[in-house]
């Protein structure tokens, strides 16, 4: 590893233009002179920056949340005036956990042969006793914010919400858009976890369901039984390419779903690697181009809770010529010794994401404490990396946590952190 200075950024092969201190985020977007950021925690929402000089990036406006129950940690921008972010549940996996208590008393009742106490429930949840009262007033209360909301930003500094779309549950976690839909990852009344809503958006002020698709084991208000607990088969979100939607299903691998015909979505191709690797399928591409002669996907897995003896998560590259037989021809690994961070207690290490669009055979991957790694994908047998840039962790962080990354028609990067903080950054320097 190379760096200037041990107290600051490690990195090779690529230069640091900037840094914002800015609250963390879930996702950014870079179209034009403009970023636009989602934040990971209320009450910030969305954040438009001018990237016009980026060694100057400046803030031109800001949405902040009306509450603590929701955030917007996810932003889309349509055309050259219309914003979509998501309104999910805030720690939407500890608000879930309220909904067993009663299952988790009984079941220990039961065994114990007495009622249980707060101590043996709350351990049993993983959570602080302290914590059982706010879990079942939030359950009680119920949650009602889920959805997306549309913004006219034609003046970028003053955003205006024009419609505001609710669907159900603990709401919608992320999606893709074009110029005539959103492919809408949400929860849903009657499912099991996140299915894919996709809406006609072409008159924005009146967003129309057009369809909806998901996997077989998630229509539990039709018997299904869930596959896994916890929502883990379910959809993460949908990238469309041409006329599929690449879709990411967490515990259950990756779908192709055919909608030629968007009112009625097929699934036409499949490939699930869950046994036996531990981590969720957060994103799957169909790269736009051939590769020496293949039609090529890539599909990076999320981190979470890491086990000794297990890889931590990482990439693929598939060989997608047949939709029908997709083959893995290589995966692509940063070890722990590729970042002083990665057993940081407290810290996370292991893949999250990419740049949502490719034009070169170069991925910008973030790797949450493993920081930015730039793979070249040129041999998709031997995936090759070109350079890394691993930040400081914000004050108060124990690691990097680098969430992820985009890259803007000039060739800048723009790794944003979870907890705090945005690089822009240049390769090749």
């Amino acid at each position: 590893m190379s760096s200037s200075d041990r107290h600051g950024p490690l990195s090779h092969n690529v230069r640091r233009i900037s840094h914002m201190n800015i609250p963390g985020g879930g996702q950014i977007e870079v179209k034009g002179n403009y970023a636009y950021i989602g934040h990971i925690a209320p009450p910030h929402g969305t954040s438009i920056i001018d990237v016009s000089d980026p060694g100057s990036p400046r803030l031109v406006s800001k949405i902040d949340l009306p509450g603590m129950d929701s955030h917007s940690h996810k932003v889309r921008v349509v055309g050259d005036d219309l914003m979509i972010v998501n309104s999910e549940r805030h720690r939407r996996h500890f608000f879930r956990k309220g909904k067993r208590i009663p299952e988790i008393s009984s079941n220990l009742g039961k065994t114990l042969g007495r009622p249980a106490s707060e101590q043996e429930i709350a351990r049993e949840l993983d959570v602080a006793p302290e914590d059982l009262l706010l879990l079942a007033e939030a359950d009680k209360r119920g949650y009602r914010d889920g959805g997306f909301r549309i913004y006219d930003i034609a003046d970028r500094t003053r955003p205006r919400e024009i419609v505001f779309q609710k669907t159900a549950g603990y709401g919608v976690h992320r999606f893709d858009v074009d110029e005539h839909y959103a492919y809408i990852s949400t929860e849903m009344d009657g499912f099991n976890g996140p299915i894919l809503v996709i809406y006609d958006i072409s008159n924005p002020l009146q967003p129309a369901e057009v369809s909806r698709w998901w996997l077989p084991s998630q229509k539990i208000a039709e018997g299904e039984k869930p596959l896994w607990i916890n929502h883990r088969v379910r959809l993460h979100h949908a990238m469309r390419f041409q006329n599929q939607l690449w879709a990411a299903c967490c515990g259950a691998g990756f779908r192709v779903v055919d909608v030629s015909d968007i009112s009625s979505p097929e699934t036409i191709g499949a490939y699930d690697y869950h046994p036996p690797v531990p981590d969720t399928t957060h994103t799957a591409l169909r790269v736009p181009f051939r590769i020496n002669g293949l039609d090529i996907a890539i599909v990076i897995d999320e981190q979470h809770e890491h086990h000794k003896g297990q890889p931590h998560a990482f990439m693929w590259v598939f060989d997608v010529s047949d939709i029908g037989n997709m083959k893995p021809l290589s995966t692509y690994h940063v070890s722990e010794a590729d970042s002083p961070w990665s057993r940081v207690p407290g810290g996370v290490f292991g893949a999250h994401q990419f740049q949502e669009h490719m034009d070169s055979t170069l991925v910008y991957a973030a790797w949450f404490s493993g920081g930015l790694r730039i793979v070249d994908i040129a041999n998709p047998l031997l995936p090759e990396e070109k350079g890394f840039f691993i930040p400081e962790p914000a004050q108060g962080a124990v690691a990097p946590l680098s969430n992820d990354v985009d890259v803007d028609s000039r060739g800048l990067i723009y790794l944003l952190d979870r907890i705090n903080g945005l690089d822009i950054l240049e390769l090749g320097s």
